[in-house]
């Protein structure tokens, strides 16, 4: 009687762990590498962007995330390599502030199986409002000058 209760208890904690909860909550365009044009560097700490988005969501919204790429080696790196590029729409310094993590998704570029967006305050003297932009430090994309920045040369 004992090893039935033991057997039938297992399967049922089985069953339970099987179902786990995906960390979904961003959209299929959060996650996935796309990258069709190598990064070029301005020196170790920036990248040269040369390409204004078109897309007015980009970097601003949790579902169009600037993807740096990276990982847990370089994708911090990286996220300060882009924010480190850009200026203010008239070429003004910028300067930002990791605010956190967010929205979380599915990604094959951690070993979990899951990643973060970090969320940046970013602003510069003059500026009216301060910006928030989602960076994905698992997955790389195509990199591009956010609308309302320029970027340095």
């Amino acid at each position: 009687m004992r090893v039935i209760a033991l057997m039938l208890m297992a399967a049922v904690l089985t069953g339970c762990a099987a179902k786990r909860k995906s960390a979904t909550t961003a959209t299929a365009s959060t996650s996935g590498d796309s990258r069709t044009v190598a990064v070029t560097m301005l020196n170790n700490n920036t990248y040269l962007l040369a390409t204004a988005s078109a897309d007015e969501r980009y970097a601003f919204s949790k579902d169009f995330p600037v993807k740096v790429g990276g990982g847990f080696g370089e994708g911090p790196l990286n996220e300060r390599r882009f924010l480190n590029a850009l200026l203010g729409p008239e070429g003004q310094l910028v300067h930002y502030t990791r605010m956190g993590s967010c929205c979380g998704f599915t990604t094959p570029n951690s070993p979990m199986g899951t990643g973060l967006l970090d969320r940046y305050k970013v602003y510069w003297e003059g500026a009216t409002d301060t910006s928030y932009l989602y960076l994905n430090m698992y997955d790389k994309a195509d990199l591009f000058i956010p609308k309302g920045f320029t970027a340095k040369q």
